[in-house]
């Protein structure tokens, strides 16, 4: 994995090393389900890439940002950059629906995520990037 200045941690920590970290430190259902999301990520793109952003959110790239993992008290929010161009036929995004851009996926403890669905989500985001770049 890339590390870049946007990413580095003061500690020397690559972003891969501080979701590790992050995922152990929560300990709990939000832990696990943020262990969960990274790897459907994977499987859905292997070539992916992590980053480290905004003070502790574990971010995920290919041609452009993919979505993010951000962890909350009561949810686990999974967003995605380009959340309002993806076709989400299970309905999969529950949250910032409102919005032009992004969408959003509030996953609290106890509930289950349509793996096949979201990681056809993660691969439409992934050509979306990919085809804005060429």
């Amino acid at each position: 994995m890339k590390k870049t200045e946007n990413d580095a941690s003061p500690s020397g920590k690559s972003p891969s090393e501080l979701i590790d970290a992050r995922i152990e430190e929560l300990g709990d259902w939000r832990g696990e389900t943020l262990a969960r999301i990274r790897s459907l990520v994977k499987q859905a793109e292997p070539a992916v890439t992590e980053e480290w952003k905004w003070r502790g959110v574990p971010t995920w790239y290919h041609d452009g940002m993919i979505c993010t993992g951000e962890t909350y008290k009561s949810a686990v929010k999974v967003t995605f950059a380009k959340g309002a161009q993806l076709d989400d036929p299970s309905k999969l995004f529950n949250s910032s629906l409102e919005g032009n851009v992004r969408r959003a996926i509030d996953l609290h403890e106890g509930d289950t995520l349509d793996e096949s669905a979201f990681k056809a989500l993660v691969r439409h985001a992934v050509a979306l990037n990919s085809a804005s770049r060429g």
